[in-house]
């Protein structure tokens, strides 16, 4: 009980330091999804942080760092793994469709019950590996936070986007390499600040020119 309080406070507190307005049922949805991670992840390995306090400010909170620029009706969260960004921005926006795509059965499987345990109808998960999935429509937000370069990301996902999407890709420090290959897109850089977390986070956001 108290490591559940110290997890709602630590919660509480980012998300107002966020600036994110969300009901105690959002909040407790938040939690319990990471109850279940924490449960899971004793069996299937879903991430190397193991810590409940980490997981709020690493998981939850970094996830939810990119809220204000969530645009769009329909996501895709690209190698989503434990349902990170997807599952957090699913639980904060109830009115968008949020898709997760892995190609780890196992991560799927988890996926499958978080949706089933907390249910998010606005959820649909996949398991297929991104190069051969097709969608029956067109992204209005295409997010990542798994891959190595932003190159990679656009080869891989060019295909998911619909004419006027962006992709919104979860970095850490940044690479002027990375960016300069993207001479196709309108780049635009924002530094994320995630309460309780003194390392660099940025997200990069691609739009057609």
């Amino acid at each position: 009980m108290i490591l559940d309080n110290q997890l709602e406070t630590e919660l509480v507190y980012g998300l107002e330091k966020l600036g994110l307005d969300t009901t105690d049922f959002q909040r407790n949805a938040l939690l319990e999804y990471l109850n279940l991670l924490l449960k899971w992840n004793k069996v299937y390995n879903l991430t190397a942080v193991r810590d409940p306090l980490k997981m709020v400010t690493r998981h939850l909170l970094d996830s939810l760092s990119i809220a204000p620029w969530c645009i769009g009706q329909r996501l895709i969260d690209v190698g989503t793994g434990a349902g990170l960004p997807g599952i957090p921005l699913a639980i904060l926006y109830p009115n968008k469709h949020v898709h997760l795509l892995d190609s780890n059965s196992k991560k799927t499987r988890f996926l499958v019950q978080v949706k089933s345990a907390l249910g998010l109808n606005n959820i649909c998960v996949h398991h297929a590996r991104v190069e051969s999935f097709i969608p029956s429509e067109r992204y209005d937000v295409v997010l990542s936070r798994a891959f190595a370069s932003l190159a990679d990301m656009v080869s891989s996902c060019e295909n998911l986007l619909n004419k006027s999407g962006q992709f919104l890709a979860m970095k850490g420090a940044l690479l002027e390499s990375d960016l300069a290959s993207l001479t196709d897109y309108t780049v635009d850089v924002h530094k994320l600040i995630v309460p309780a977390l003194d390392e660099q986070r940025h997200l990069i956001i691609l739009s057609g020119k």
